[in-house]
Protein backbone atom coordinates (compact mmCIF):
# COMPACT_ATOMS: atom_id res chain seq x y z
CA UNK A 1 0.00 0.00 0.00
CA UNK A 2 1.37 3.27 -0.91
CA UNK A 3 1.65 6.21 0.88
CA UNK A 4 -1.05 7.91 0.72
CA UNK A 5 -3.61 4.94 -0.44
CA UNK A 6 -5.21 5.18 2.63
CA UNK A 7 -7.84 6.61 0.80
CA UNK A 8 -8.34 2.99 -1.28
CA UNK A 9 -9.34 1.54 1.53
CA UNK A 10 -12.02 1.23 4.77
CA UNK A 11 -13.90 4.34 4.93
CA UNK A 12 -11.48 6.43 3.28
CA UNK A 13 -12.36 4.88 0.20
CA UNK A 14 -15.50 6.16 0.37
CA UNK A 15 -14.66 9.83 1.41
CA UNK A 16 -12.59 10.12 -1.16
CA UNK A 17 -14.50 8.62 -4.15
CA UNK A 18 -16.79 11.97 -3.88
CA UNK A 19 -13.88 14.06 -4.15
CA UNK A 20 -12.18 12.10 -7.15
CA UNK A 21 -15.77 12.29 -9.42
CA UNK A 22 -16.25 16.03 -9.59
CA UNK A 23 -13.47 16.96 -12.11
CA UNK A 24 -11.53 20.42 -11.10
CA UNK A 25 3.96 39.46 -12.54
CA UNK A 26 6.54 38.87 -12.25
CA UNK A 27 7.98 42.34 -10.74
CA UNK A 28 11.01 43.54 -12.48
CA UNK A 29 13.17 45.41 -10.81
CA UNK A 30 13.97 48.23 -12.19
CA UNK A 31 17.70 48.62 -14.20
CA UNK A 32 19.81 51.47 -13.40
CA UNK A 33 20.47 52.84 -17.18
CA UNK A 34 24.36 52.43 -17.90
CA UNK A 35 26.23 55.83 -19.29
CA UNK A 36 29.45 54.82 -20.87
CA UNK A 37 31.81 57.44 -20.91
CA UNK A 38 35.04 57.35 -22.96
CA UNK A 39 38.13 57.64 -20.47
CA UNK A 40 39.53 60.70 -20.50
CA UNK A 41 36.48 62.23 -22.42
CA UNK A 42 34.05 64.52 -21.31
CA UNK A 43 30.58 62.91 -21.82
CA UNK A 44 28.44 64.50 -25.18
CA UNK A 45 25.39 64.57 -23.31
CA UNK A 46 24.06 64.26 -20.21
CA UNK A 47 23.62 61.13 -18.25
CA UNK A 48 20.10 59.20 -17.91
CA UNK A 49 18.49 59.67 -14.42
CA UNK A 50 18.40 56.30 -13.11
CA UNK A 51 14.85 54.40 -12.64
CA UNK A 52 13.84 54.12 -9.53
CA UNK A 53 13.90 50.82 -7.80
CA UNK A 54 10.77 49.07 -7.15
CA UNK A 55 10.33 47.41 -3.92
CA UNK A 56 12.14 44.09 -3.14
CA UNK A 57 10.40 41.26 -5.05
CA UNK A 58 9.78 37.47 -3.07
CA UNK A 59 9.84 34.29 -4.59
CA UNK A 60 9.21 30.73 -2.88
CA UNK A 61 12.24 29.48 -1.80
CA UNK A 62 10.85 26.14 -0.58
CA UNK A 63 8.05 24.36 -2.65
CA UNK A 64 6.07 21.22 -1.71
CA UNK A 65 4.24 18.80 -3.14
CA UNK A 66 1.04 16.76 -1.67
CA UNK A 67 1.93 13.05 -2.33
CA UNK A 68 -2.03 12.34 -3.59
CA UNK A 69 -1.28 13.93 -6.70
CA UNK A 70 1.35 11.04 -7.49
CA UNK A 71 -0.65 8.67 -5.42
CA UNK A 72 -1.46 6.21 -8.05
CA UNK A 73 2.74 6.38 -9.27
CA UNK A 74 3.49 5.24 -5.90
CA UNK A 75 1.56 2.29 -5.34
CA UNK A 76 3.06 0.89 -8.44
CA UNK A 77 6.42 2.26 -7.59
CA UNK A 78 6.65 3.94 -4.09
CA UNK A 79 10.94 4.59 -4.37
CA UNK A 80 11.23 5.50 -8.19
CA UNK A 81 8.02 7.71 -7.38
CA UNK A 82 9.97 9.51 -4.37
CA UNK A 83 12.85 10.14 -6.56
CA UNK A 84 10.86 11.55 -9.33
CA UNK A 85 9.35 14.39 -6.92
CA UNK A 86 12.91 15.35 -5.35
CA UNK A 87 14.46 15.29 -9.35
CA UNK A 88 11.98 17.84 -10.06
CA UNK A 89 12.98 20.33 -7.70
CA UNK A 90 10.85 19.85 -4.89
CA UNK A 91 12.05 19.88 -1.07
CA UNK A 92 9.01 19.04 0.75
CA UNK A 93 6.02 16.64 0.42
CA UNK A 94 3.09 16.41 2.17
CA UNK A 95 2.38 12.77 3.04
CA UNK A 96 -1.00 11.04 3.61
CA UNK A 97 -1.76 8.76 6.56
CA UNK A 98 -0.39 5.18 5.87
CA UNK A 99 -1.05 2.72 8.51
CA UNK A 100 0.69 -0.29 6.92
CA UNK A 101 4.17 1.67 5.47
CA UNK A 102 7.02 1.37 8.66
CA UNK A 103 7.37 5.38 9.23
CA UNK A 104 11.00 4.69 9.72
CA UNK A 105 11.35 3.44 6.25
CA UNK A 106 9.85 6.35 4.74
CA UNK A 107 11.82 8.72 6.90
CA UNK A 108 15.04 7.15 5.92
CA UNK A 109 14.05 7.50 2.24
CA UNK A 110 12.90 10.88 2.65
CA UNK A 111 16.29 11.61 4.18
CA UNK A 112 17.94 10.45 1.13
CA UNK A 113 16.63 12.19 -1.20
CA UNK A 114 16.56 15.45 0.98
CA UNK A 115 13.01 15.74 1.31
CA UNK A 116 11.35 17.11 4.19
CA UNK A 117 8.03 16.03 5.60
CA UNK A 118 6.35 18.88 7.56
CA UNK A 119 3.02 17.75 7.43
CA UNK A 120 0.93 15.20 6.65
CA UNK A 121 -3.31 14.30 5.84
CA UNK A 122 -4.79 11.93 8.32
CA UNK A 123 -8.87 11.27 8.07
CA UNK A 124 -11.16 12.69 10.89
CA UNK A 125 -11.60 8.58 11.58
CA UNK A 126 -7.91 8.00 12.77
CA UNK A 127 -7.80 11.23 14.61
CA UNK A 128 -10.75 9.98 16.70
CA UNK A 129 -9.56 6.42 17.33
CA UNK A 130 -5.79 6.06 17.00
CA UNK A 131 -4.58 9.22 17.62
CA UNK A 132 -1.59 8.23 19.65
CA UNK A 133 -0.73 5.66 16.98
CA UNK A 134 -0.91 8.71 14.81
CA UNK A 135 0.89 10.93 16.75
CA UNK A 136 3.86 8.30 16.98
CA UNK A 137 4.43 8.03 13.46
CA UNK A 138 4.18 11.95 12.63
CA UNK A 139 7.28 12.47 15.41
CA UNK A 140 9.40 9.22 13.73
CA UNK A 141 8.59 11.05 10.13
CA UNK A 142 9.51 14.60 11.59
CA UNK A 143 5.97 16.56 10.86
CA UNK A 144 5.62 19.91 12.60
CA UNK A 145 1.89 19.51 11.08
CA UNK A 146 -0.90 16.92 11.52
CA UNK A 147 -4.16 17.95 8.72
CA UNK A 148 -7.24 16.66 9.28
CA UNK A 149 -8.31 16.88 5.07
CA UNK A 150 -11.90 15.99 4.55
CA UNK A 151 -15.24 15.45 5.64
CA UNK A 152 -17.69 12.73 4.58
CA UNK A 153 -20.73 14.32 3.10
CA UNK A 154 -23.02 12.80 6.21
CA UNK A 155 -20.48 14.47 8.59
CA UNK A 156 -21.50 17.92 7.31
CA UNK A 157 -24.82 18.94 9.10
CA UNK A 158 -24.56 21.50 11.95
CA UNK A 159 -25.02 18.76 14.81
CA UNK A 160 -21.79 17.26 13.21
CA UNK A 161 -19.70 20.24 13.35
CA UNK A 162 -19.85 21.27 16.96
CA UNK A 163 -18.87 17.58 17.88
CA UNK A 164 -15.53 18.20 14.52
CA UNK A 165 -15.10 21.74 16.67
CA UNK A 166 -14.78 20.32 20.24
CA UNK A 167 -13.22 16.66 18.43
CA UNK A 168 -10.46 19.11 17.02
CA UNK A 169 -9.46 21.27 19.91
CA UNK A 170 -9.34 18.02 21.83
CA UNK A 171 -6.58 16.90 19.57
CA UNK A 172 -4.74 20.49 18.89
CA UNK A 173 -4.26 19.71 22.64
CA UNK A 174 -3.11 16.23 22.22
CA UNK A 175 -1.00 17.45 19.27
CA UNK A 176 0.78 20.81 20.75
CA UNK A 177 2.22 18.59 24.03
CA UNK A 178 4.37 17.08 21.75
CA UNK A 179 5.17 19.86 19.74
CA UNK A 180 2.78 18.93 16.86
CA UNK A 181 0.07 21.27 15.10
CA UNK A 182 -2.87 20.55 14.01
CA UNK A 183 -4.74 21.84 11.24
CA UNK A 184 -7.63 21.80 8.67
CA UNK A 185 -7.99 21.38 5.19
CA UNK A 186 -10.68 22.81 3.32
CA UNK A 187 -13.33 22.18 0.09
CA UNK A 188 -15.69 24.11 -1.50
CA UNK A 189 -18.60 22.82 1.01
CA UNK A 190 -17.31 24.40 4.03
CA UNK A 191 -18.28 27.99 2.39
CA UNK A 192 -21.97 27.05 2.02
CA UNK A 193 -24.82 27.73 4.27
CA UNK A 194 -25.67 24.83 5.56
CA UNK A 195 -29.28 23.74 6.98
CA UNK A 196 -29.06 26.31 9.90
CA UNK A 197 -27.71 29.46 7.37
CA UNK A 198 -23.54 29.07 8.89
CA UNK A 199 -21.18 28.93 6.94
CA UNK A 200 -19.25 25.73 8.56
CA UNK A 201 -15.80 27.15 7.78
CA UNK A 202 -16.66 30.49 9.55
CA UNK A 203 -17.71 28.42 12.69
CA UNK A 204 -15.02 26.81 12.77
CA UNK A 205 -13.03 29.15 12.62
CA UNK A 206 -14.80 31.23 15.50
CA UNK A 207 -15.82 27.74 17.48
CA UNK A 208 -11.71 26.13 17.20
CA UNK A 209 -9.26 27.82 19.36
CA UNK A 210 -6.71 29.94 16.86
CA UNK A 211 -3.37 28.31 18.89
CA UNK A 212 -4.76 24.53 18.67
CA UNK A 213 -6.06 24.54 15.24
CA UNK A 214 -4.53 26.19 12.20
CA UNK A 215 -5.82 26.10 8.66
CA UNK A 216 -4.13 25.12 5.40
CA UNK A 217 -6.13 26.75 2.65
CA UNK A 218 -6.90 25.17 -0.14
CA UNK A 219 -6.82 27.99 -3.16
CA UNK A 220 -8.41 26.33 -6.01
CA UNK A 221 -11.18 25.44 -3.25
CA UNK A 222 -11.77 28.63 -2.02
CA UNK A 223 -11.83 29.79 -5.46
CA UNK A 224 -14.36 27.59 -6.74
CA UNK A 225 -16.24 28.65 -3.93
CA UNK A 226 -16.16 32.01 -4.99
CA UNK A 227 -14.54 33.26 -1.64
CA UNK A 228 -11.57 35.51 -1.53
CA UNK A 229 -8.24 33.78 -0.17
CA UNK A 230 -6.67 37.15 1.03
CA UNK A 231 -10.18 38.10 3.02
CA UNK A 232 -9.77 35.51 4.86
CA UNK A 233 -5.98 35.81 5.52
CA UNK A 234 -7.17 39.08 6.62
CA UNK A 235 -9.81 38.08 9.11
CA UNK A 236 -7.80 35.79 10.69
CA UNK A 237 -3.77 36.73 10.40
CA UNK A 238 -1.42 34.30 11.01
CA UNK A 239 -3.92 31.28 11.16
CA UNK A 240 -2.63 29.81 7.46
CA UNK A 241 0.86 27.80 7.62
CA UNK A 242 -0.11 25.45 4.97
CA UNK A 243 -1.59 25.79 1.65
CA UNK A 244 -2.34 23.97 -1.17
CA UNK A 245 -1.43 25.46 -4.78
CA UNK A 246 -3.40 24.17 -7.63
CA UNK A 247 -4.91 25.83 -10.51
CA UNK A 248 -8.60 26.85 -11.85
CA UNK A 249 -9.11 26.37 -16.12
CA UNK A 250 -11.73 28.26 -17.65
CA UNK A 251 -13.91 25.29 -17.09
CA UNK A 252 -13.42 25.48 -13.04
CA UNK A 253 -11.67 22.35 -13.74
CA UNK A 254 -8.04 21.80 -12.05
CA UNK A 255 -5.24 22.52 -13.87
CA UNK A 256 -1.29 22.58 -13.39
CA UNK A 257 -0.11 25.68 -12.33
CA UNK A 258 0.40 28.54 -14.08
CA UNK A 259 -2.36 26.81 -16.73
CA UNK A 260 -5.22 28.15 -15.20
CA UNK A 261 -6.82 31.53 -13.90
CA UNK A 262 -5.75 31.93 -10.53
CA UNK A 263 -3.60 34.87 -8.95
CA UNK A 264 -1.33 33.23 -7.29
CA UNK A 265 1.21 36.53 -6.96
CA UNK A 266 -1.85 38.49 -5.16
CA UNK A 267 -2.15 35.73 -3.30
CA UNK A 268 1.17 34.91 -2.03
CA UNK A 269 1.77 38.32 -1.52
CA UNK A 270 -0.43 38.41 1.60
CA UNK A 271 1.83 35.58 3.01
CA UNK A 272 3.17 37.02 5.91
CA UNK A 273 -0.59 38.46 6.88
CA UNK A 274 -1.69 34.80 6.64
CA UNK A 275 1.50 33.38 8.56
CA UNK A 276 2.40 31.17 5.14
CA UNK A 277 5.43 28.72 5.90
CA UNK A 278 4.87 25.56 3.69
CA UNK A 279 3.23 25.78 -0.27
CA UNK A 280 2.33 22.30 -1.36
CA UNK A 281 1.32 21.75 -5.59
CA UNK A 282 -1.59 19.46 -5.66
CA UNK A 283 -3.73 18.35 -8.73
CA UNK A 284 -6.34 15.16 -7.88
CA UNK A 285 -6.97 14.05 -11.13
CA UNK A 286 -3.65 15.02 -13.37
CA UNK A 287 -3.14 13.25 -16.86
CA UNK A 288 0.05 12.87 -16.10
CA UNK A 289 1.11 13.16 -12.71
CA UNK A 290 4.77 13.97 -13.27
CA UNK A 291 4.31 16.20 -16.08
CA UNK A 292 1.66 18.32 -14.19
CA UNK A 293 4.03 18.98 -11.03
CA UNK A 294 7.21 19.76 -13.57
CA UNK A 295 4.88 22.68 -14.43
CA UNK A 296 3.63 23.90 -11.70
CA UNK A 297 7.51 24.02 -9.73
CA UNK A 298 9.01 25.45 -12.91
CA UNK A 299 5.62 27.94 -12.73
CA UNK A 300 6.12 28.80 -9.47
CA UNK A 301 9.93 29.03 -9.62
CA UNK A 302 9.58 31.71 -11.82
CA UNK A 303 6.59 33.78 -10.26
CA UNK A 304 7.90 37.01 -7.51
CA UNK A 305 5.31 38.95 -5.80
Amino acid sequence: MGLNEYILSGSSKKEFSLMDRRTFIKSSVAVPAAVGVLAGCEPQTEPEAEAPETASTRSLERIGVQLYTVRYLLESDYEGTLRAVANAGYDEVETVWDAERSPDDIRALLDELGLAAPSTHVPIEALRTNLPTVIDASQRLGHSYIVCPWLAEDERTMAHYRDHVALFNEVGAACQEVGIQLAYHNHEFEFEPNEDGVIPYDFMLDEMDPELVKMELDLYWIAYANRSANEYFRRDPGRYPLCHIKDMGSDRGMTPVGEGQIDFAAILAESETAGLRHYFVEHDHPEDALASIQTSITHLRSLTF
